[in-house]
């Protein structure tokens, strides 16, 4: 596929150069269908990008489209500020229906600003003002956005750098697997919760995600989430749970925790929360950490009325049974198995790579981010958009439409290989 660039001189020159994505895929895209996009060429592309995993129901899903379109004919409420609607009100009833309650849960929601940061950033307050302890424990390779808050918990110093400031309130640990074995970070955190000469003040809440999304598709273990939550209900600390890119059924069920049967005190939610690509925000916390007082966290763009409506509709359509569940994991291990059978591709060549992640959050570490990128900019040529992550930009990420067909999640993972095996045949051929 041949690219030539058409009418971007006007993006170019009045565009931040703070863009990123358009930099990897250099052309202008016009429309989308469910795991397709298609430029102003009406080039066609299979999407492993998925708005970062905020179109887990693929671009444009018609049963969510026609209930919008409905809303926005009858003249629906679209922005209200924080007062009462009919779509809030639909949309609470369901989650409790539909999500809470079928998985024991019994969660206050707080809408706050439309991003995840905004979540992130609400959170961090919440536990601070339940517990009167400033400290926060996050990890090593974490990403939980780029407000100055939520910064200051993000690894990542590409991120920190940034900030032109100081970050301060949050210790880092060991993430599982970042030392050997689960145990080895678990007892770390616990001699440092224990040891008054450990530096590390004691926190309010442990914060992490149970797959690190920018961090490198780092998987933790189920042991290790079960440990981190006795280590949190044995020291009086409270646990946040980063479900922006991992929930709404990316790793299977619709929170990324319930695989390991732990409750958090608090869980952040964006992204696929809308179901639509709609910006869709909240929290969900226990109720008895509810202790804001009227207006203390405000903000104009509180919980999107369109988004109700969509959210609502995903939830009805997709969480009422387990068959998305099924698929999703189904799915997720023909990923599984393209990505270690290129694994071993890579280690032919002296690559020691690694395929990892759950459900259809998948990453395939080829350790060279310089080569990474070169994979994707010819996937790319060849009709797929697929970003990297990780610490240098190492890890090929697949975070397709959980509605992605078969032949179209084939078809995509055929243009990864081909482009994988051309890249590394180019650096055989030039040693």
């Amino acid at each position: 596929m041949t690219h030539t660039t058409h009418n971007t001189e006007s993006l170019e020159r009045l565009e931040s150069e703070v863009r990123t994505y358009s930099r990897s895929f250099p052309t202008v895209f016009k429309r989308a269908k469910g795991a397709k996009l298609y430029d102003e060429q009406d080039r066609e592309y299979i999407d492993f990008l998925a708005g970062a995993g905020t179109l887990n129901y693929g671009h444009n899903n018609p049963k969510l489209k026609k209930v919008l379109l409905d809303y926005m004919m009858d003249d629906g409420i679209t922005h209200g500020l924080d007062m009462w609607t009919a779509a809030k009100r639909e949309f609470l009833e369901t989650l409790e229906e539909v999500i809470f309650k079928p998985r024991g849960l019994d969660y206050k929601v707080q809408f706050c600003g439309p991003t995840g940061t905004n979540a992130i950033e609400a959170a961090l307050r919440i536990v601070r003002n339940a517990t009167g302890r400033t400290n926060v424990i996050s990890f090593t390779n974490a990403f939980h956005g780029v407000t100055l808050g939520a910064l200051a918990t993000t690894a990542n110093s590409k991120f920190r750098h940034a900030a032109a400031m100081p970050t301060q309130g949050v210790s880092f640990l060991p993430y599982c697997g970042y030392m050997d074995g689960d145990s080895s970070s678990l007892a770390y955190l616990e001699k440092t919760l224990t040891d008054n000469s450990s530096g590390v003040d004691y926190p309010a809440a442990i914060l992490l995600e149970t797959v690190q999304g920018e961090g490198g598709i780092n998987v933790a273990s189920k042991v290790w989430l079960q440990g981190i939550e006795k280590i949190c209900r044995k020291h009086g600390i409270l646990l946040i749970v980063d479900d922006i890119q991992s929930g709404c059924g990316r790793t299977g069920k619709y929170f990324s925790f319930e695989e390991a049967g732990i409750k958090p005190d608090v869980v952040t939610t964006s992204k696929s929360l809308s179901g639509y690509g709609l910006p869709f925000a909240a929290v969900f916390m226990r109720r008895d950490l509810d202790q804001w007082k009227p207006g203390e966290y405000n903000g104009t763009f509180r919980g999107n009325n369109l988004a109700f409506v969509t959210s609502v509709a995903a939830m009805r359509e997709y969480w009422t049974n387990d068959h998305l569940e099924k698929e999703v994991t189904r799915k997720g291990k023909i990923v599984e198995y393209r990505f270690k059978q290129m694994a071993r591709v890579c280690q032919e060549a002296g690559i020691q790579a690694e395929e990892r992640g759950r459900g259809l959050m998948r990453g395939l570490d080829i350790v060279d981010g310089e080569l990474a990128d070169e994979i994707v900019a010819q996937c790319f040529e060849k009709g797929l958009v697929i970003e990297t992550c990780g610490p240098s930009g190492q890890v090929l990420k697949c975070l397709c439409s959980l509605l992605i067909t078969d032949d179209e999640l084939n078809q995509g993972l055929d243009i990864l290989e081909s482009c994988l095996r051309a890249v590394l045949s180019e650096k055989s051929q030039a040693a």
